[in-house]
């Protein structure tokens, strides 16, 4: 019983999220709200609103941030709700606010494939990894049909998907019927599984005398010295000991020769 109850307390809370959620997103609209997170604090709940138009947030000397806030306390039950409106980084990378923008020019007539490809080359100037909107709907004729425009690359499963492809679906309504936009823009600090970075100098450099062996020789600059070969043969010099001991034989020799002869 205790872990059911805990489901419900979950289940309730998330759903009253949700709600929340499609009503700031309602309200905000042309504010170009990109995005909102709710924290639950000791002092109650903390909601902060990214929006382009802070004014539009705000309203006139606050008037539309202390209408939200009641709104949110006493429909949807938030525990004395604290506003914070921050400014959006870069909105060109947030899909909801894109797509906010592709609607309202569809609203104003703008040709569709025009808005489509203006959209996609301003997400692609912040230095987005890729983009791909599809707009839905009764474009041209009666039958409804999908015109999709993309540029880069946009991962569509895994783990990427999830963490670095921005995504979101708006709806408008026209004469002839609704029309769907769904943006999804792949982040710049985008980093995909198969990503591999060489490492220069792992081991370390080598010395200086090692990378002088290994230049290569220019043949050209180096200068070789011609020798003549000499006809001469090769002389041993014989020690003087030698020379001496070489006469005393001689010597001896002699003498016994003339012996000999008398």
């Amino acid at each position: 019983m205790i872990i059911i109850a805990a489901q419900k307390a979950f289940i309730t809370r998330n759903l009253k999220y949700v709600q929340v959620n499609e009503y700031l997103n309602r309200e905000l609209t042309l504010a170009g709200q990109g995005a909102i997170e709710i924290h639950k604090t000791p002092m109650g709940h903390r909601v902060i609103i990214h929006a382009v138009r802070l004014g539009m947030v705000i309203g006139r000397r606050g008037r539309n941030i202390r209408k939200i806030t009641e709104t949110l306390e006493h429909k949807y039950g938030l525990e004395t709700p604290q506003l914070e409106v921050r400014d959006l980084d870069e909105p060109r990378l947030n899909a909801r606010v894109m797509a906010g923008r592709l609607i309202s020019q569809i609203q104003k007539g703008f040709h569709f494939r025009r808005a489509g490809y203006a959209l996609v080359r301003r997400i692609m100037s912040a230095n987005a990894r890729g983009c791909e909107i599809q707009i839905k709907g009764k474009l041209t004729s009666q039958r409804a049909r999908t015109e999709v425009f993309r540029e880069g690359f946009v991962a569509k499963c895994g783990e990427p998907a999830e963490v670095y492809v921005d995504e979101a679906v708006l709806e408008v309504t026209l004469k002839q019927g609704v029309i769907g936009v769904h943006v999804k823009i792949m982040q710049p600090d985008a980093v995909l599984p198969d990503y591999a970075e060489l490492i220069p100098d792992v081991f370390g450099s080598p010395d200086e005398e090692s990378e002088d062996a290994l230049e290569p020789v220019d043949e050209a600059k180096v200068e070789v010295d011609e020798v003549e070969p000499t006809e001469e043969k090769d002389v041993v010099a014989v020690p003087e000991t030698v020379a001496e001991d070489n006469i005393a034989d001689e010597s001896l020799l002699k003498k016994e020769d003339l012996e000999e002869e008398e």
